[in-house]
């Protein structure tokens, strides 16, 4: 993992990843935003005027040599529904076209693009077929297990092999700050088992969650062996990261985007 700066915006890169594999995670850092959504907000409804979202939006793209017209993005809603973008959708004004939280293509012309603020970035890569993909899993979506669901859409749609698959796990709200109550612990229990336990933390009465190690499961549960984690916790880097649950839900959004040269 390392971080890069191109004109006062800030992003990190993965070392798991070959240079074919253009991907960033952005920061907060580098954007045209005011508080509370300082300042490279991509998020769109979170209250950030629409002109200064677009215009983040473009300088991450431009910071990595992507053309804004690449972009295909999806209206996140916390499924474990995947898409299959076989050309951009470079949408100006209008909403993405689909409903999904995970995105896959093998088309050099289209940029995959995703926003956080908590939920987990998880990053793909099979360099056999050479396909990309991006997912946005928060506790409902590793529960459902959304990563997992989309290496089985990388199977079936591009032939791809599990063993061949490469990972990353990017910041989002670490076990230390993601408190849950008992319909969370419900359900990771029975999504995940007898590694339920693994992923829980007792701690003064309360119990965490810990979303990088159950999404590193999930891809292990689908076959994947090669896995990097950031295990950057965004409540913890206010500088960097834009958290939902630190910030009490007043904050914007950073992107992350990933495409195959």
């Amino acid at each position: 993992m390392q971080f890069h700066t191109v004109d006062s915006l800030r992003y990190l890169t993965f070392e798991i990843f070959p240079k074919n594999v253009i991907h960033a995670v952005f920061t907060r850092q580098g954007g045209f935003s005011p508080e509370p959504w300082k300042s490279l907000n991509v998020g769109g409804t979170v209250g950030d005027e629409r002109q200064r979202v677009r215009e983040n939006r473009y300088r991450s793209f431009a910071a990595i040599g992507r053309e804004r017209e690449s972009l295909f993005d999806v209206w996140q809603v916390h499924s474990a529904d995947v898409v299959i973008a076989n050309a951009p959708h470079p949408r100006l004004n209008d909403p993405p076209e689909f409903k999904a939280d995970a995105m896959l293509t093998d088309n050099p012309s289209v940029t995959l693009f995703m926003r956080f603020a908590d939920c987990t970035p998880i990053l793909l890569y099979d360099p056999v077929r050479k396909v990309v993909g991006v997912v946005h899993a928060g506790w409902l979506g590793t529960v459902r297990h959304a990563a997992g669901q989309t290496v089985k859409n990388m199977q079936a749609a591009f032939g791809s092999r599990p063993a061949d698959i490469l990972a990353a796990i990017g910041p989002s709200i670490g076990p230390d700050h993601y408190e849950v109550g008992p319909d969370v612990i419900e359900r990771v229990h029975y999504s995940f088992g007898q590694d339920a336990e693994t992923l829980l933390l007792r701690r003064n009465g309360q119990t965490h969650f810990d979303l990088w190690k159950a999404n590193q499961l999930s891809l292990e549960y689908a076959g994947l062996r090669q896995v990097e984690v950031a295990g950057l916790c965004t409540a913890c880097n206010p500088d960097d990261w834009y958290s939902h649950r630190a910030e009490r839900g007043k904050t914007g959004r950073f992107g992350v985007l990933i495409a195959v040269a």
